[in-house]
């Protein structure tokens, strides 16, 4: 067998699978296995296929995972996100180009490096990290309820930046920061799928990642109403939120930060048009409403 039949077999099993991008996937893991660049794949795919059992035992083991419908990142391990690789598995979301949005935003609006953030439901880290990347903030940090998740942020930041230059901490949203702690940027993007809508997502999404990270109570706005009732208490005077969001929720979760003493709140959207952050400034005047 050649290496060009052996790389077909692998995307025919993929596409009998129901893998819509098989050709790429079947690729990517082809060149997991064998570390075969597509300029040398092109110039030996006539060629005899001369590899170890053990690599064509882990090649065809690779393809039987995804065929499972496992995500491509958990197979390789990682993802690229604004330009820089995370290490993925199933104890966190795997980035997404979307959330790119919410990074670009910040860092257009704050071109202060001397500025304090705070990436709350951190998951993979992506978020704080690539604020810390390409921001160079003096003093980023980053939380989440899942331990397992941190390990695998601190994995990342320690990759990408060297250990200490984003602090991490275990908390459920703000349970573990005092009511002295102030930053000038909050973001988070929190579980936001309603409970009945994830049943019918796709298996990559449904069966392999956290459902902690993705169920957003009912309505998917769960979080969003504690964010907007609890992170005016952890913010400096004229800091500012920003939030990801599902596509239908912008107003939904605009109404909930002007509702709760936000000024400045717009919805902003992503490459596909679609609504993708919230956005508001804390008013520092406002009185919550008496009964």
């Amino acid at each position: 067998m050649t290496w060009g039949e052996l790389l077909l077999r692998g995307q025919e099993k993929l596409k009998s699978a129901g893998i819509r991008e098989y050709s790429l996937d079947g690729w990517y893991l082809f060149e997991h296995a064998f570390g075969m660049s597509r300029a040398d794949y092109f110039l030996r795919s006539g060629e005899t296929a001369a590899a170890e059992e053990k690599v064509l035992e882990k090649f065809r083991d690779e393809l039987l995972r995804r065929a499972g419908r496992e995500p491509l990142q958990h197979i390789l391990g990682t993802q690229e996100f604004m330009g820089l690789e995370f290490y993925v598995n199933s104890d966190v979301l795997i980035p997404r180009q979307d959330t790119e949005t919410l990074v670009e935003t910040v860092l257009g609006a704050h071109k202060n490096q001397e500025i304090s953030l705070l990436d709350v439901c951190t998951g993979s880290g992506c978020i704080a990290i690539s604020l810390a990347a390409l921001g160079k903030y003096s003093h980023v940090e980053a939380s989440d309820i899942s331990n397992a998740a941190l390990m695998t942020a601190e994995k990342n930041a320690e990759k990408i930046l060297g250990a200490g230059v984003v602090k991490f901490r275990r908390s459920d949203l703000f349970s573990a920061f005092a009511s002295g702690e102030r930053f000038d940027v909050i973001v988070s993007n929190p579980p936001y799928i309603p409970s009945r809508v994830i049943e019918g997502l796709e298996p990559e999404v449904r069966d392999f990642e956290p459902r902690l990270a993705l169920d957003g109570s009912e309505d998917g706005l769960h979080f969003y109403r504690k964010l907007a009732e609890e992170s005016q208490r952890f913010l400096k005077e004229n800091g500012a939120v920003y939030f990801e969001i599902g596509y239908d929720q912008g107003e939904a979760v605009k109404h909930l930060l002007s509702g709760h003493g936000f000024k400045d709140t717009k919805v902003i959207k992503d490459l596909s048009g679609r609504d993708r952050v919230v956005c508001g400034k804390w008013n520092s005047v406002w009185k919550a409403p008496t009964a």
